[in-house]
This record gives C-alpha cells, structure tokens and sequence, in this order.
C-alpha cells in the first residue's frame, strides 16, 4: 500500500496578504461610501500605505467623514482578520 505524504503547505506572506486584504476593503469602502469629505492629504496618505506594502502607518483622520471611514476601515480590517495594530491611522502632534 502506498502513503502519499501530505503536501508542504507554502507559507503563506501574511503582511503581503493583509496589505492585500486592506486595499480591497479600502476600494470597496471608497466605492460604497464615495470620497466626499475626505481630504487629499488623508486619501493620499492611504495612497501611500498600501503602495508602501501597508508599512508607512501616517494616515491621521481629523474630520468627522475621515473619522467615519476610519472607523469603517477599522471593521473591515478587524473583520478580514488584521489586527488594530496593523491600521495606518495616527495623529502626530505637530
């Protein structure tokens, strides 16, 4: 009788995957909600987390639409498995 050995499960870039996973909740949240009271600078520091490989955490949400969508962006990255320390909003004080 032969014995397959059991296939060598490929490990997995899981920050690449995370980074993948966040910028379709950011597309999709974008979409669904639109941009409307979103800043340039919020939805360019965005820009720049997702093409730094989710690594470049500097998105500071300030008004009440950036707060709502960081809030969304939260769920949905809480829901797709990331942890909270994984999002790119902070505020540094200037």
């Amino acid at each position: 009788m032969l014995c397959a050995a059991p296939a060598q499960a490929q490990a997995p870039d899981w920050p690449a995957e995370k980074c993948r996973r966040y910028a379709e909740a950011w597309s999709a949240a974008t979409q669904r909600l639109g941009t409307a009271g979103l800043s340039p600078a919020f939805i360019a520091a965005h820009g720049a987390f997702i093409a730094s490989g989710c690594r470049e955490r500097a998105v500071c949400p300030r008004s009440t639409a950036e707060i709502a969508m960081a809030d969304t962006m939260t769920l949905l990255a809480l829901n797709a498995g990331m942890s909270g320390t994984f999002l790119p909003f902070i505020c540094r004080a200037p």
